[in-house]
Parts: structure tokens; C-alpha cells; sequence
């Protein structure tokens, strides 16, 4: 394989934007393009495939089993309807249920179980028999006293909610059962009559209502929910948050220093801004608020810029879950929790659809790949918290925390990954990601059928197939160019495409498509040597590896001799192969360094076999 040395600043425009001008003209303040859903999709795929079956065979019976039998969760319901006994866990553990609820919901969707099916009714049951008769509904305070709820911002109270509206929707696609829907309805109104303009003011410690109320607004098209999440958005940055400096944190840690429209940093718990960046994204676009939009753009600059790992994961502190200063990244204590990854492709795909912009669909797929995907093992059973970039074999995934937020998020986002591969525009179909599939979606008043079949991130070679159409559809199809590609060719049917257009990162092709038509990608997939912005002081003299989407590392276990001095130089020569027999199938890469062998894996996969120390950026001697 050809060898390429490439500095790449990681926290600069040419990392992650393709050296795009940051002072573009003011974008358009609504959402362009709509997603298709991971329900019109269908995954076909030598890469996604396995990771879908471990979800449904691993993941979620491992989910299911700590909530029902190892953590009492499940039981904190049953002793909540039956007003007896005591509370078990943290108070926020009632979202863990309803993550994992949400991820059946999606698995059932592509992959009917009948006996899943059943097991989430009967969890269903068990929550609408704990709801209050005025809407109430949260096991903690029912267990530990009723006189005690909504006095203290930071118990999460809303944050729960949030993930229970959200697991009502998802239950209610996948199904048409509308059970929790309707304890979710009662409980939202609960809230309102308590909340409010003319009502108390309150400033949810931990953001996830915000953009759940959106997804009960779409659901049910009542205004006043989308009225709600628009309320306590900009309840932030008031002083209404009670109490903040009686707990360890100040407002800054739950985004509550000023007001949302003032935001310019990226500051706090990483999780929480997360949340709220999605909730402002939702609200502005349903509301045209150029003001939300404004203030997005500011902090994605501040956090891809200056505050993310080049494994897309951010929160470099363990101190708050969230961030410091720019460009503080420490590799051995990073923090760069799984949900906060999970959330970089939450919040990445919604400024894609106000903009068109592929940058944002870069960030999205380094997150995935690298940020969230290290977040599971490859048997899908254990799980990180916590996915630092350097170890010294004492950190280790885990089948369950404590803190369980990172297995039940995962839970309800693998199922998910389909929605984030197409979109539609009044005038174009994009191709977001390459990850095999087959899919049926409306295209104005048309279906049309494609087939898309890749062997990425492996692989640069992208074949897109019009499989049905039932008569020709002038619309243009755009085609992500990855910000890591430096050179690619285009061919439809056969022809190649000289010059193509390119608009924000994405080839342009325009014509009346029919169906039979096949357009053929090809990426160039070379190794590239990447060095950090040099005010990252952790990274001074190193240099990581990457290849395509996914960012490399290297583990004791296959550099025995190597590992301690560990180098590589401007005339390192690197080759990458195939291996079916290691890690599940990765494509690994390889040198010969001062004559010692060297073996790089992707980063996702380490921690997979016995332990061992592990580091992404590598010393670097100039040569």
C-alpha cells in the first residue's frame, strides 16, 4: 500500500472540516434535509451486521438481566405501585430502564421477537402501575417520600422523563401499543401544571426533557409540548437554578451560566451540553430560531476545535464528566465518556440537516466509529464508561456500573445506526454513510429502492444501485467525500464522471435517474500519520495512526518487544492487510520500526483479548 505522512492539526479546520473557510456566509436558519428512518433500512453489511446480531443476542439480555435481576430496578417499580419497601440504586435509575426499553423498541422494529415483545409489555405494566394518579411518576421519590419531589434541580426528575418519552415513541413505532405513550402524556401534563410562565420557574440539572418534549410534539402535534421543551431551554442562564451552589458544581457544569443564546464555550458535563445542543436543535428548527442556531454554530466550533480527542470523544475531565480549558487533552485520564460520543452523533447529524454540510457528517462518523463503538466489546456484553487513549492494562469494560447510563445507551443507539446513513431534500437524496444496506423511502411522491454494497470502513469501493423506481426521477444524489479522503474517482454506469461538482463535501450528480442506474465510489484508503494541533501539550512529539474513519492503537499484546519504545518516524512504511482470524475481521497495519515489528489495531476493538497496555499517539522522531 502506498504510504502517505500527513500532518494533520486535529483540532484545526483541516482535520475534520476539509479546510473549509469557518466564515461562511449565515446558513440557512431551518432544517433542509430530513433523515431516513432506521425502520426503511435495512442493514446488509460484513462490518455493521455482527455488531446488530451481538446487540440482539448480548447486549440487550445482558441490559435486561441487571435491570430485572442483579440491580432491582424492575423491583423499585413493583414497590413503587405497591407503595411497600425500599429504593434501590441511584435516583436516576429508572432511565436505564427506559434506554433499554427504547432499544428493544428499535431492535423489534427491524427484527420482530415476539417473546422481547412480551417482556416489554410486562416492564410496561409494571410502570404505568407506579404513575401517581395525578401523572407523577419516578419510583425514587415515591419510595423515599412524595412531599420531597421537584425541590431539588439535580435529582433528575425531568431527565427521566425525557428517556421514558422517549422509549413510549420508540415503543409505540415499533408496535402500535400506546401504554407508556400515555403515562408519558400524563406525566408531561403533570409537569405543566406545575411549570411554567405563569407557574415556578425550574432549570432541569441534567438535559434530556428538552429534546424528548420535541419527539411527543411530533408524535402527537400538540404545541404546547414543543411550547414546554422552548420554556425550560430558556429558563437557562437566569439564576433560577436553585441550589447549584450547594452541590459540588457551579452552573457552568449544567449549562446554566447564561443564557442559551449567549453561549459562545463549551463548558460543563459533557452528557448534559450534549442534550441540550440536540433540544436547541430541535426546538430551532420547528420555530426558526436563528438565535439557537447562532449560538450552535459557536460552540461546535469551540468543542471540534479546541475540546475533541481524535477519536471524536470528548470530556477530557473526570473531575465534572465534561470539559476544562481548550485544548487540555490528557490521554491517560481521559475521560470521554460513551453516551458523550453517543451524543456527538446525535447533535452532528441535526446541524448536517440545517446546513448540507458534510463536516458535520465527519465528526458524526469519527464518534461512531472510534468514540461510541470502543464504548462495547466485540461480543457485545461488556462495556466502557470511560475510553481513555492510553492504558496501562488496569482499565477494563465492565458488564454493568453503578452508574449504568453507557450499556443502556448503547443498548438503544446500535439499532439505531441505520437513520444516520440517508437523508432528503426538496431537491436531493444524500448518502450520509457507507454501510451496506438496502432501503425504500419517498422521494416527493415517489419510492424509490436503493442498494448500497461497500466492504468500508475496510474498503474504499461504494457501489449505489437504483434497484426500483417506478418511472424516471430528476433529483440530485449526493455523495458524502469523507474529510479524511484526499482523492477519490466517481463512475455512473460505468462512465467516469470527469470533474465532478462538489458542494460542502458532498459530489453532486444530477440527472434523471432510472432504475438500474449503478454509481460507483472509490476512496482512497491510504494509512495517514497525524499529528495533534501543537498546543496539546499530551501529544507534543507523537503522532497517531488512522485509516479510512478509524483511528489506530497499539496494544501490548501484539507489540511484546516494542510496546515501551515505541517509534515511529517520517520514513516509517506502513502496509495494512485483512485478518478475518483476528478481532472479528479488522484490516490491521503494520511496520518494521528501529527492527522491531510494530501491529496497530482500529482503536474500537482493543480490550478485546488479555490485558494488556494500550496507547493511540506514538512517539514520532524526526528524521
Amino acid at each position: 500500500m502506498r504510504n502517505r505522512h500527513v500532518i494533520i492539526f486535529i483540532l484545526s479546520c483541516a482535520a475534520f472540516i476539509g479546510c473549509q473557510d469557518l466564515k461562511e456566509k449565515k446558513e440557512q436558519p431551518f432544517k433542509m434535509i430530513e433523515q431516513v428512518d432506521f425502520s426503511h433500512v435495512k442493514i446488509q453489511d460484513d462490518f455493521w451486521t455482527p455488531r446488530l446480531k451481538s446487540h440482539s443476542i448480548a447486549t440487550l439480555p445482558v441490559c435486561i438481566d441487571q435491570i430485572e435481576n442483579q440491580t432491582g430496578r424492575i423491583q423499585n417499580y413493583e414497590n413503587a405501585a405497591h407503595k411497600t419497601g425500599k429504593h434501590s440504586g441511584i435516583y436516576f435509575d429508572d432511565s436505564d430502564v427506559y434506554k433499554a426499553l427504547e432499544g428493544i423498541a428499535y431492535s423489534l422494529i427491524n427484527n420482530p421477537d415476539p417473546a422481547l415483545e412480551a417482556k416489554a409489555d410486562e416492564w410496561i405494566d409494571k410502570i404505568a402501575a407506579a404513575q401517581e394518579p395525578d401523572g407523577y411518576i419516578n419510583t425514587y421519590y415515591t419510595l423515599t417520600g412524595l412531599d420531597q419531589r421537584w425541590t431539588n434541580m439535580h435529582m433528575h426528575e425531568m431527565y427521566c422523563t425525557g428517556h421514558m418519552i422517549e422509549a413510549a415513541v420508540a415503543y409505540y413505532h415499533a408496535t402500535g401499543k400506546r401504554k407508556l405513550l400515555d403515562v408519558s402524556i400524563k406525566m408531561t401534563e403533570h409537569m405543566m401544571s406545575v411549570f411554567g410562565p405563569d407557574k415556578r420557574h425550574w432549570v432541569p440539572g441534567h438535559q434530556e426533557i428538552e429534546l424528548a418534549l420535541v419527539k411527543l410534539y411530533n408524535e402527537t402535534q400538540d404545541e404546547r409540548y414543543l411550547d414546554f421543551s422552548n420554556w425550560l431551554i430558556e429558563e437557562r442562564g437566569h439564576g433560577y437554578g436553585i441550589g447549584w451552589n450547594n452541590e459540588p458544581w457551579e452552573p457552568a457544569y449544567c449549562q446554566d451560566d447564561k443564557p442559551v443564546r449567549e453561549m459562545t464555550d463549551i463548558a460543563g458535563h459533557a452528557v448534559r451540553a450534549m442534550y441540550l445542543y440536540c433540544g436547541m436543535a430541535d426546538v430551532a428548527a420547528l420555530k426558526n430560531d436563528t438565535g439557537y442556531i447562532e449560538a450552535l454554530h459557536r460552540l461546535w466550533d469551540d468543542v471540534v476545535l479546541r475540546k475533541m480527542y481524535i477519536t471524536g470523544g470528548i470530556g477530557s475531565s473526570r473531575h465534572n464528566e465534561g470539559f476544562t480549558e481548550p485544548y487540555d487533552l490528557p490521554n491517560y485520564d481521559a475521560y470521554c465518556e460513551t453516551c458523550a460520543s453517543v451524543g456527538m452523533v446525535y447533535w452532528n447529524s441535526r446541524m448536517n440537516q440545517f446546513t448540507g454540510d458534510s463536516k458535520y457528517i465527519d465528526v458524526l462518523e469519527r464518534s461512531m466509529y472510534n468514540g461510541a463503538l470502543a464504548g462495547v466489546s466485540l461480543k457485545g456484553d461488556r462495556f466502557f464508561y470511560v475510553n481513555p487513549l492510553a492504558s496501562k492494562g488496569d482499565h477494563h469494560r465492565k458488564e454493568w456500573y453503578g452508574c449504568a447510563c453507557c450499556p443502556s445507551q448503547i443498548s438503544r443507539f446500535l439499532p439505531s445506526v441505520g437513520s444516520y446513513i440517508y437523508g432528503v431534500s426538496n431537491n436531493a437524496v444524500w448518502v450520509n454513510l457507507y454501510i451496506g444496506n438496502e432501503t425504500t423511502f419517498s422521494v416527493g411522491k415517489k419510492d424509490i429502492t436503493l442498494k448500497l454494497e461497500t466492504k468500508y470502513p475496510w474498503e474504499g469501493n461504494v457501489k449505489l444501485t437504483v434497484k426500483s423506481l417506478s418511472s424516471p426521477l430528476k433529483r440530485e444524489i449526493r455523495l458524502r467525500v469523507p474529510g479524511w479522503c484526499d482523492s477519490y474517482n466517481v463512475k455512473i454506469n460505468g462512465q467516469s464522471v470527469n470533474k465532478p461538482v462538489t458542494e460542502k463535501g458532498y459530489v453532486v450528480l444530477n440527472k434523471k435517474w432510472k432504475e438500474g442506474d449503478l454509481i460507483e465510489l472509490a476512496f482512497d484508503m491510504s494509512v495517514q500519520v497525524v499529528a495533534a494541533d501543537p498546543r496539546v501539550k499530551e501529544d507534543e512529539g507523537k503522532r497517531a495512526v488512522q485509516r479510512g474513519p478509524l483511528v489506530y492503537c497499539a496494544e501490548e499484546v501484539d507489540n511484546t518487544d516494542s510496546f515501551e519504545k515505541m517509534t515511529i518516524s517520517s520514513k516509517t512504511s506502513f502496509t495494512s492487510a485483512y485478518i478475518p482470524a483476528m478481532l472479528n475481521g479488522i484490516v490491521s497495519i503494520s511496520t518494521i520500526e528501529s527492527g522491531k515489528n510494530i501491529t496497530l489495531i482500529p482503536y474500537y476493538a482493543w480490550d478485546n483479548r488479555r490485558p494488556g497496555e494500550m496507547k493511540v499517539w506514538i512517539d514520532y522522531v524526526e528524521n
